[in-house]
């Protein structure tokens, strides 16, 4: 064992190691600073400035003129006047003198890996990975059509999950995707598979039955990524075997679905054309009923006291209407789609009237994927200004989803999310039928003025 004095060079020793470490790590610390900011600025967001002849401002109706949208990276930046935005070397400018400009729009009720062609018999042939292409193709389609966030409401086998990721991911061209993964629903239920026999035992992905079955099915989706969650509280149209005005889950099963979702810090979509079923869903906290068709006012009355959304779907009554005999749809389907389309419109302007809250929604693929701006004039004629009717498909729609989605108006901070359409849609809301101009993030998709 060393005395006292033996250790002396050993401790001087260590001391001067000490400073040079400390000096060495001062150093490393200063460059990493340099270097830190040195990345900072090559990586300063690419800045894009979109001079428009007009922009719709959703909120007021007002259209402001003489306007420049400054966008840094996927989000809006500021809106200024033109003339206060000098831009700088490297800036990307659009210019978009004749057009209007509002933000992208909004889809709360999709089915971008169906067609109408794989909802019937046929569909039991189209395999989950056909589907996930299937969708490829109609996100790119529906984001050509203006609508930049779509809620896709029941995929089988999670393809819709699939879809999201892919375009979340830069592979795949579409829409910002809230996607459900498969929609919870009863043994024998319109969200169930009915048109296999029994020899194949076969049930949808979502179905579950009794409280705590439907908890596990909750967290289940949620597991394998479902951002929202679709319920069936009635029968539907193009299921085979059950009926659209029948309730399905009881009111006991909904409120055991809604409140593990919402504490999980998902949404809850319910399908539902029957009275009863609107007004136990609304009753057990859904945030919104789809289709709604068949509602009386009892069941309107209970949407307004609980501002309930409704998602209405309308322009599929009248696009079946016209096209439901040429179909391949099932003759079980046909049936009832046409009981459906003789009252849902007239229920839908009710709603509006009594002042329930609306969402805009099409279930497109029902009817051809990228005609879902054919929805608003059905809102117009349904009793909707032009701006009301914009609004569900914005700010309503924006409501529904939820804060992190920053989206449905132009503001700073919100993403860069803009459409562009010649004329006025306060004024004519059918030229949002006829989208030039696209831009997803910051991103430009489609630019019909710069041909």
């Amino acid at each position: 064992m060393r005395g006292p004095q033996e250790s002396l060079p050993l401790v001087r020793a260590s001391r001067v190691v000490g400073r040079w470490g400390i000096s060495i790590a001062i150093l490393f610390v200063l460059l990493a600073g340099i270097g830190g900011t040195a990345r900072a600025q090559s990586a300063a967001p690419k800045r894009t400035i979109v001079h428009p002849g007009r922009i719709l401002d959703v909120r007021t109706g007002q259209m402001r003129t003489n306007q420049a949208i400054v966008i840094e990276g996927d989000k809006v930046a500021k809106i200024a006047p033109a003339d206060d935005v000098k831009p700088a070397s490297g800036d990307t400018v659009i210019e978009l003198p004749d057009a209007t400009v509002l933000p992208g729009l909004i889809d709360m009720h999709t089915h971008l890996t169906f067609e109408l062609s794989s909802l019937g018999y046929s569909g039991l042939g189209i395999s989950t990975a056909r589907e996930a292409l299937l969708g490829a193709k109609n996100a790119r389609v529906t984001l050509e059509a203006g609508f930049t966030t779509v809620r896709n409401l029941g995929a089988k086998d999670y393809a819709d999950i699939a879809l999201r990721d892919a375009i979340n991911d830069g592979d795949v061209i579409g829409p910002r995707i809230v996607a459900s993964g498969p929609a919870l629903g009863i043994t024998g239920g319109h969200c169930d598979e009915n048109l296999l026999p029994p020899s194949f035992n076969y049930q949808g992905d979502g179905v579950a039955d009794g409280v705590e079955a439907v908890q596990h099915k909750v967290r289940e989706v949620i597991k394998y990524g479902a951002d929202v969650i679709k319920i069936c509280a009635t029968g539907g149209v193009l299921s085979k075997g059950d009926d659209p005005s029948a309730s399905q889950y009881t009111l006991e099963e909904m409120k055991a679905i809604v409140a593990d979702a919402h504490r999980l810090g998902r949404r809850v979509a319910a399908h539902a054309h029957g009275a009863e079923g609107v007004r136990w869903a609304s009753e057990a906290g859904v945030d919104s009923i789809e289709h709604g068709h068949l509602m009386d006012d009892a069941a309107i009355a209970t949407l307004k006291k609980n501002g309930t959304y409704l998602v209405p779907t309308l322009f599929l009554t009248e696009y079946m209407q016209a096209n439901l005999e040429h179909s391949n749809v099932p003759e079980f389907s046909k049936k009832k789609m046409r009981d459906i389309s003789a009252a849902a419109q007239q229920n839908a302007k009710k709603a509006f009237a009594a002042g329930v809250k609306v969402a805009f929604g099409t279930d497109a693929a029902v009817y051809p994927h990228g005609l879902n701006a054919g929805e608003f004039h059905v809102y117009v004629k349904l009793g909707m200004t032009p701006l009301a009717a914009i609004q569900t498909a914005t700010i309503n729609a924006s409501d529904l989803l939820g804060p992190k989605f920053q989206v449905g108006t132009l503001e700073p901070g919100k993403w860069a999310d803009v459409i562009a359409v010649d004329g006025d849609p306060t004024k004519d809301v059918t030229v949002l039928e006829h989208v030039k101009f696209v831009m997803k993030g910051g991103v430009v998709y489609k630019n019909e003025y710069a041909k």
